[in-house]
């Protein structure tokens, strides 16, 4: 599916409104500030100016995601007290894990402007690649999972190949990727449609694996905290010998005393219960490498400049058949990832692996979280944004006993304010001259 890709963020010089087309636009135009100035400049109050700038230039980033988080765990909390328990909150987060990894590759798809329908189809699939490997022909465990994610980052290389090489519509791509694989799914399982993984393997530890020891909860919370400090801090040295704005000190140090009370509030809670989940560990890996690779390599800055526009990358050197073949795979690949999960989560694949609500959480959770459905925009850590608000509203809609109809209009809902809200954003920042 083809988008309009119009919306990279550049800067425009003053000097140049003169020759805007839209000259009220222009002068109604928000001038971009480097937040760092700010905040060395002003301290504290630098967060507030920069926080009004970003509102008026409709730049509003996570923002309504987490308020809308904020508000559901209210909410729910108030109807059931059982919500904030130590067990519902380790139930969700490894909940989501599974649809949160489809979604981890559905943003990279949606920075293109592009959509990938098959990761539901995909992940089934793989999953039951892998049990089949596994379980009927005696495979090591490790040499299926390892074959069902190289297979899905194939299936994914594949699709990219007819949108990129040979210019078909990704829509139509991977629609009917969707339906083809589908039925591979239900080939490999055969007539019995079902099969049961070992819980004590590996595929079955995936989500049920717990590191009991409250030292690990603790100790990854202190890990976190301290590379994160480090990070920022030769960050900032790195910007101020290079002669750019850079945060002060007592900003990195702000910082990092609020990812402190966060993570270790985490891990607190999870040491209530059985410990820290070896799923929520291993999809923090994924997204810290993800986001690494996006914002701090040059493949990742070409994604972005596609996503603003194709013409521009051509023109600046960009291959672009080889980097949208890329994403593709990349999607395909973690919608196998996403799948062995989900099939961790019941111990089996069967018939309906891949089928249901999953494609439209997966893409919901990208689109909820603050992924763009224009292009350009959006981080990783939007897909754990976003598949924490459906999940988190499942699990409160299942304590209060609602119907699953309901559930259904809810969580479209949620994605329809979504949407609205990403659209009126892109109107403002037009009007501001900042899209």
């Amino acid at each position: 599916m083809s988008i309009d890709k119009t919306s990279a963020n550049v800067d425009e010089a003053p000097e140049a409104a003169k020759d805007v087309v839209n000259p009220e636009a222009a002068a109604a135009a928000v001038t971009a500030v480097d937040p760092r100035l700010l905040v060395r400049e002003q301290g504290l109050l630098g967060y507030w100016s920069e926080f009004k700038r970003k509102m008026k230039a409709g730049e509003l980033g996570s923002l309504p995601v987490v308020l809308g988080l904020a508000a559901i765990c209210i909410i729910f909390q108030v109807l059931n007290s059982n919500f904030l328990s130590a067990q519902n909150i380790s139930d969700i987060t490894v909940t989501m894990v599974g649809t949160g990894m489809i979604s981890v590759g559905i943003v990279f798809v949606l920075l293109l402007g592009e959509i990938d329908l098959s990761v539901g189809s995909v992940s089934g699939a793989a999953s039951a690649l892998a049990a089949v490997l596994a379980v009927n022909q005696g495979w090591p465990e490790w040499a299926a999972v390892l074959v069902a994610v190289a297979a899905g980052a194939a299936i994914g290389a594949a699709h990219g190949f007819f949108f990129a090489v040979l210019g078909a519509p990704a829509f139509a791509v991977t629609l009917a990727g969707l339906l083809f694989w589908l039925g591979f799914m239900l080939k490999v399982l055969g007539e019995n449609g079902t099969i049961n993984l070992d819980p004590d393997g590996l595929i079955g530890k995936l989500t049920t694996y717990f590191f009991s020891d409250v030292a690990a909860a603790y100790g990854l919370a202190v890990v976190v905290v301290a590379v994160f400090f480090v990070s920022s801090f030769l960050g900032n040295r790195r910007r101020e010998a290079a002669g750019v704005p850079s945060r002060p000190l007592s900003d990195t140090i702000l910082r990092t005393v609020l990812l402190a009370v966060v993570s270790f509030a985490g891990a607190y809670m999870y040491n209530q219960y059985k410990g820290l989940p070896l799923a929520t560990v291993v999809f923090l890996a994924f997204l810290i490498g993800t986001d690494f690779v996006l914002r701090r390599t040059a493949y990742g800055r070409k994604i972005f400049a596609l996503g603003g526009s194709v013409e521009a990358s051509r023109r600046a050197g960009i291959n672009v058949t080889a980097v949208r073949i890329s994403v593709f795979a990349i999607s395909g690949g973690f919608a196998a990832v996403g799948g062995l999960f989900l099939a961790s989560k019941i111990a089996s694949a069967n018939q309906s692996a891949g089928t249901g609500d999953l494609l439209m959480n997966a893409i919901a959770a990208a689109v909820i979280g603050g992924t763009s459905l224009f292009g350009g925009r959006g981080r990783t850590w939007n897909a754990l944004l976003g598949v924490l608000v459906i999940v988190s509203i499942q699990y409160g809609l299942q304590l209060e006993s609602i119907a699953e109809p309901v559930k259904y209009m809810i969580t479209a809902a949620v994605l329809l304010t979504t949407v609205v809200i990403d659209s009126i954003t892109r109107k403002t920042q037009k009007t501001a001259g900042r899209a």
